[in-house]
């Protein structure tokens, strides 16, 4: 039951398949699956206490180089999509007009940069907050990131028809976009030093997310799953995705201050707040389960996962009676799982297990364990 993480693998949480073209898909076999599993998460969504188990298909091209490319990308996620449906599971995976991080960023005049078979990087920073509020501000859709992410969505409704389950692209919260784009030596001393400079800031990247947020929702239409992105979604989630991982090296008054209000702000125009952050962040999970309307938070539950994974310690006591769904993403075999869902589980619970298993062989074996400790 070892578990760490190997440094040896591009993507921890990655699944080879094989590319399908949109002409080869079988778009029909799919939604009757989708249909299939939709109707247990309506279940869960609608009940008190419970877990669901997600296999994630997630495809390392996509997070890397090929995220540029749509006809590329849509090809992998066709391919994860198919190869979703021989591992046993409860929530269908979904397609994503993923761009790299810095959609938001691109409105304050930001470009990528592209390194050879890399994801994209935002390209210079501000040198104060004060910087960033004289720049030339635009709309996201206007910026060349967003017309792309926009021109990419449309390509994959066409290509499917507007048959398939499709999310949000990955737009991340007000404060992971701020601390992107501000150099962080003044960044943190501007929360102290020039609050009101923080909140307008904090206001005005919230009002640009959702702004790109609510065009997306507009061209995706009856094929929204939400929350989105990284997230176990679907047609009966609610909520908005939110990348938020700067939260590890924020002061609790400053998060709770500045970034859980712009947070807040973005939840209510999308059904509610959904927390993500990479790393350990169980120091602040009493300050992230106070987040208004928050629908759900994920995190990494083992070292094979991420680096810096959260202990299981306190998480159940924090989630369980309060209707938050608590995502937990294990890379790990069975065992390590199992060991975790013990841990992490207690009835009152909404437990979503994210698992990555390389066969469906074990997941089946692993689905069946986990919804046996639900029930015991």
């Amino acid at each position: 039951m070892q578990d760490s993480f190997d440094t040896s693998k591009r993507d921890s949480q990655a699944t080879q398949v094989l590319p399908i073209s949109p002409r080869d898909f079988d778009l029909e076999e799919y939604v009757a699956y989708q249909a299939e599993l939709e109707d247990r998460c309506r279940r869960f969504a609608q009940g008190s206490s419970g877990i669901l188990v997600y296999r994630r298909m997630r495809v390392a091209e996509v997070f890397a180089a090929d995220c540029a490319d749509m006809k590329k990308s849509l090809s992998w996620q066709l391919g994860a999509l198919k190869a979703s449906m021989a591992f046993k599971a409860d929530i269908p995976n979904f397609l994503e007009p993923w761009y790299g991080l810095g959609t938001v960023a691109s409105a304050f005049g930001f470009d990528y940069i592209w390194e050879p078979g890399l994801a994209p990087a935002v390209s210079g920073k501000f040198d104060s907050t004060e910087r960033l509020l004289q720049s030339d501000i635009r709309p996201v859709a206007e910026t060349a990131i967003g017309k792309h992410t926009l021109d990419m969505t449309e390509y994959f409704l066409e290509e499917t028809r507007q048959m398939l389950p499709m999310s949000y692209c990955d737009v991340q919260s007000p404060l992971n976009t701020l601390s992107n784009v501000i150099d962080p030596n003044q960044f943190f001393m501007d929360f102290y030093l020039n609050p009101d400079q923080m909140h307008q800031a904090f206001d005005i990247t919230a009002d640009l997310l959702i702004d790109f947020t609510k065009k997306q929702r507009d061209m995706i239409g009856h094929c929204l799953v939400k929350p989105g992105h990284g997230f176990s979604s679907s047609l009966y989630f609610d909520g908005i995705g939110l990348s938020d991982d700067t939260v590890t090296m924020m002061p609790p008054d400053a998060y709770n201050d500045f970034a859980v209000p712009a947070m807040n702000k973005v939840g209510k125009e999308f059904g509610g707040t959904v927390f993500h952050s990479c790393g350990n962040w169980s120091n602040k999970k009493k300050d992230i389960i106070r987040i208004p309307n928050l629908r759900m938070a994920d995190g990494a539950f083992s070292l094979a996962t991420d680096p810096g994974a959260n202990p299981t310690d306190g998480y159940a006591e924090t989630f369980a009676n309060t209707g938050t769904i608590l995502n937990v993403r294990i890379v790990g075999n069975a065992d390590l799982i199992e060991k975790k869902v013990r841990e992490l589980w207690r009835p009152g619970m909404k437990l979503i297990v994210v698992t990555y298993c390389e066969t469906p062989e074990e997941q089946e074996e692993i689905y069946n364990i986990i919804h046996r400790i639900e029930h015991e």
